[in-house]
């Protein structure tokens, strides 16, 4: 996010509106939204311009899930829970987890997860399906406009990989269900009340591999019944789309251009492999 002074202000206005103490503002993430902490109030407050944020679902979601005893990161309890707009910013308050410990088992972490789908399994909510998530990546491949440093050649094998294996998928026709959408170490804390997933605007309908695929290769040692070919699949998917929105024009990821070109790479290593498995 371009304007972080403005996020800042608006989130610490807000903040303040409800009387809670904020003499400072701390920066946790920033690419297309901010994540900040607020001290001494210790309210996590996430940041979006109005329009490009899906904060409402989040918010649904957040409590829906609390509601059935999942792990997920509370809204603060001290206001609404609500989705507030300040000055073009679109703001949600929630309760700041101090961590716990550096780094989380992998069987912990597959076991958090385990927890969360099975919550999920339970609400009846209308969601984005996974396959709109790679419309979205092709439209960006597509269109020079919308990513006018990407090369013909890397254009045309991007938009091959995604079709070619979104196909591969479906056809598959795996069980499907609500998923967290993004559930990668950056949205899953470590807190004392043990592993938290944040970060819902993501969530969307498909098959648990889809999810599967964004942590990291331990965790699925202990996350039983994988159909581990439809994972091999989902984690060159999901590989393909991010290297597509890193190649957005706009796109506000921490040296991203440097991610792209390096996702490409993997993925054409890969499919070199792939062609030599097949001879």
């Amino acid at each position: 996010m371009p304007d972080v002074k403005r996020a800042i202000a608006a989130a610490t206005s807000l903040a303040a509106s409800f009387d809670l103490p904020t003499s400072d503002a701390t920066v946790l993430h920033n690419s297309n939204k901010l994540a900040l902490r607020l001290t001494p109030c210790n309210v996590l407050a996430r940041v979006a311009h109005v329009g490009q944020e899906v904060a409402e679902l989040e918010v649904d979601l957040a409590q829906r899930l609390a509601g059935t005893g999942s792990p997920v990161g509370a809204l603060d309890p001290r206001v609404n829970p609500l989705v507030y707009i300040r000055d073009g910013f679109a703001i949600t308050l929630w309760t700041y987890y101090e961590p716990a410990t550096p780094h989380l088992a992998p069987a912990d972490y597959a076991k958090a997860l385990q927890q969360l789908h099975a919550g999920m399994r339970r609400l009846d909510v209308a969601t984005p399906h996974f396959t709109d998530r790679i419309a979205e990546a092709q439209k960006v491949v597509a269109s020079p406009h919308l990513s006018p440093a990407l090369s013909d050649a890397d254009r045309t094998f991007l938009s091959n990989k995604l079709t070619t294996l979104r196909q591969a998928i479906e056809n598959r026709g795996a069980p499907e269900q609500l998923l967290h959408g993004e559930p990668h170490p950056g949205n899953l804390l470590s807190t004392k009340l043990g592993p938290l997933f944040i970060d819902l605007e993501t969530c969307c309908r498909g098959p648990v591999e889809f999810d599967l695929a964004h942590a990291p290769e331990e965790v699925c040692d202990y996350y039983p019944d994988i159909d581990q070919d439809l994972l091999a699949d989902c984690r060159q998917l999901v590989l393909a789309m991010i290297a597509a929105w890193r190649w957005e024009r706009g796109d506000q990821f921490p040296n991203g251009r440097h991610h792209g070109e390096e996702l490409l790479r993997r993925l054409r290593d890969d499919s070199a492999l792939d062609l030599r498995h097949n001879y």
